[in-house]
């Protein structure tokens, strides 16, 4: 593919180098309609791969009565051989049980996900916020003990759809809770996409404070009042050097039905292209990847930059 390419002028207030922490085939195919097949979904990740995305989040042993769309992990981890099984191929575990299944197919990094809310907390884990954590503690310490590198997402950290506005010390409450439980790295997600640039410096300072630093936290956020890219830029501002994003601008929340896709992967890197900070990631091959499974789908990408390099 030929394109255009952004024209380079070096930021100094960013980063030298930003991992992109790819969730497309976990949290953008999960809130598909339709189950895509194991072969594709392992296909998927191949292409992401290849295109140079170094951490990839493969999919969820979440019991699949809750989420049918990837009750196929282990075929999938299968499909993908050691190559879907090392310690940048992170799988979402709730519980226990899901922890055990992951650990029978030989991964090397779990993710857990956890809420700031009450009332998210109960929708999604059927648990209240203080259970939740009794939940995960176990879930951690055992995968710590097994080798495991450990992430702990903690969503609705900037609005909820049911309680409104979220107070940051409530978030960093939350978070804090999760980490001291012996997480490698945070995921503060803006699952519902409400929020704004002075919003994420006011809950990163609180981090810090908290004990809980940049170089610890990564970012997620959504899009669906146009704010990631400006949210994800001023994070990146405050030290932070991980970012999630979904190729395609795949994905949303199956228990927030306000909650449109991911910041787009393709997006991201162009963005960051053009400030001349390292992503490792080989735009042509990602949008490549993104029009492909566009197709599998049945339906054009949302991602600008897709739409803009490939005419759709």
């Amino acid at each position: 593919m030929s394109r255009a390419l952004p024209q380079v002028e070096p930021d100094p207030s960013l980063p030298e180098r930003v991992t992109v922490y790819e969730v497309g085939p976990r949290d953008g195919l999960q809130n598909e309609s339709a189950v895509v097949p194991a072969a594709v979904k392992a296909e998927f990740v191949r292409r992401l791969l290849a295109a140079g995305l170094t951490t990839v989040e493969t999919t969820s042993f979440v019991d699949p009565r809750w989420v049918p769309q990837l009750a196929d992990a282990e075929e999938v981890l299968g499909l993908l051989g050691d190559e879907g099984r090392e310690a940048r191929r992170p799988v979402l575990v709730p519980n226990v049980r899901g922890l055990d299944r992951a650990l029978a197919a030989g991964v090397g990094a779990v993710a857990i996900f956890g809420s700031a809310t009450e009332t998210f907390a109960r929708k999604n884990l059927n648990r209240s916020l203080e259970e939740s954590v009794a939940m995960f503690a176990p879930v951690v310490e055992r995968a710590r003990a097994e080798g495991l590198w450990v992430r702990a997402y903690v969503s609705m950290c900037f609005g909820d759809p049911w309680e409104g506005p979220v107070p940051v010390a409530q978030v960093v409450d939350a978070c804090r809770r999760l980490m001291d439980l012996g997480c490698d790295q945070l995921s503060v997600g803006d699952t519902i996409g409400v929020g704004t640039v002075g919003h994420v410096h006011r809950l990163l300072e609180g981090l810090d404070a908290a004990g809980i630093g940049p170089e610890r936290t990564g970012v997620h956020f959504h899009d669906t009042y146009g704010q990631a890219l400006a949210n994800t830029l001023a994070a990146l501002r405050d030290g932070v050097t991980v970012v999630d994003a979904s190729t395609g601008g795949l994905g949303g929340c199956p228990y927030a039905k306000s909650a449109t896709g991911n910041l787009a992967t393709e997006d991201l890197v162009w963005t960051l292209e053009g400030a001349g900070v390292e992503t490792g990631v080989d735009l042509d091959a990602l949008v490549e990847t993104s029009a492909w499974m566009a197709g599998v789908l049945g339906r054009p990408s949302p991602s600008r930059v897709v739409k803009a390099l490939t005419g759709g």
